[in-house]
């Protein structure tokens, strides 16, 4: 097959609507390995081939180091799915792990990409060794240690923290990976003889992290094996307590499952408690966002009201209005200021209340729209 062929160029509203109207279960799975690949540029177009005739969807990063994947398929494809990675020796019986929640939308298409890492760390590997990992824990020895007092350090970036996170555990300011370990090493700093349990969504950046602070001095390093989505099956399978509450944030359409009915978060705009994760629905925005329902319908799913203008306009108008834009979300994912952003709604109701508009150079694009109509 042409390797032009090997990618999805289909718009995601019809995919949406395509997916909508698939009549077969499926699950959502993830799966890591760090394993030596040669010529990754023809493995994927291998893999994009077998995988599109089993109906996978989803996101998958390879590399010569390996490869990161997180898809969905139909469930009665398990088994040949297994059977096609079992046919590559580089990723013969790779665990994989199967979504908490899983309403079947989870991807709207098959996107293999080759890159550099299958994990975008930052970090230099030669740097340290990092095959140096630390222990792997199950959810039962997790939890024992947890109360025996050792430190608890979640390895994700700040908005994954804020709808669940382990009891008590420190809970990284930064939005890189990069910026995670730095922040964690400083922070610890002084205590590298402590016991140290790290844990993350799926296992893969404790593979990194763990190595990188035991290079750097520190002596007890653990790290929860098959992250929050294993501990979620293993509490559930031997009747464990779950340290970890809330929900876990997934990178996909579902964007958060549910661990524990346990509610940690509030409201970015009003401060009620809820743990609903959003991207405002602005397009040039696209900030992920704790909002509760009413916050929603208030600001059309939108993050303010200056979005919330932009978001409301005919669809054509938008378009006028986002030439030449960036995306706000390509520099910051998420909202992390929430008092800010409550100050800056104010702020822009009572501008709104006064002048009508908080973009006057709307008048301008609307008239265009109309004069080209």
């Amino acid at each position: 097959m042409e390797t032009h062929r090997l990618r999805n160029l289909l718009h995601p509203d019809l995919l949406r609507e395509r997916l909508k109207r698939e009549a077969r279960e499926r699950t959502t799975l993830s799966f890591y390995r760090y394993v030596r690949l040669n010529d990754v540029e023809a493995l994927r177009h291998a893999l994009y081939a077998e995988w599109e005739q089993l109906g996978v969807l989803g996101r998958v990063y390879i590399a010569g180091e390996g490869v990161n994947a997180q898809v969905s398929l139909p469930t009665a494809n398990l088994p040949a799915f297994r059977s096609a990675l079992n046919a590559h020796e580089a990723f013969r019986d790779i665990p994989w792990k199967i979504a908490v929640e899983d309403d079947g939308k989870s991807f709207l298409k098959l996107i293999i990409k080759v890159r550099k890492k299958i994990v975008a760390d930052g970090l230099t590997d030669d740097a340290f060794d990092v095959t140096n990992v630390g222990e792997h824990l199950d959810a039962e020895r997790f939890n024992r240690k947890m109360e025996e007092g050792a430190l608890v350090i979640d390895m994700r970036n700040n908005y994954e923290c804020l709808i669940g996170h382990f009891e008590g555990a420190y809970l990284p300011k930064a939005d890189t990976f990069r910026g995670a370990i730095e922040e964690v090493s400083e922070v610890l700093k002084g205590r590298e003889a402590k016991e140290v349990l790290l844990y993350c969504t799926g296992g893969i950046r404790c593979e990194k992290a763990s190595a990188y602070l035991k290079h750097h001095g520190f002596t007890h390093v653990n790290q929860l094996h098959g992250g929050i989505i294993d501990y979620a099956r293993q509490i559930k399978d031997k009747g464990l307590p779950s340290k970890y509450k809330g929900q876990n944030f997934v990178f996909d359409e579902r964007l958060a499952e549910r661990i524990t009915d346990d509610v940690v978060s509030t409201c970015m705009q009003c401060g009620e408690k809820c743990d609903r994760i959003t991207n405002c629905h602005e397009a040039t925005c696209n900030m992920l966002l704790v909002q509760c329902e009413a916050c929603a319908g208030k600001y059309a799913d939108c993050c303010s009201p200056s979005c919330r203008e932009i978001h409301l306009l005919p669809l054509e108008a938008q378009r006028a209005w986002r030439k030449g834009r960036s995306t706000r979300s390509t520099k910051t994912k998420a909202i992390n200021d929430p008092e800010g952003l409550r100050q800056r709604i104010r702020e822009e109701e009572e501008l709104l209340a006064r002048n009508g508009t908080l973009h006057p150079e709307l008048v301008n694009v609307i008239q265009t729209e109309i004069n080209s109509a």
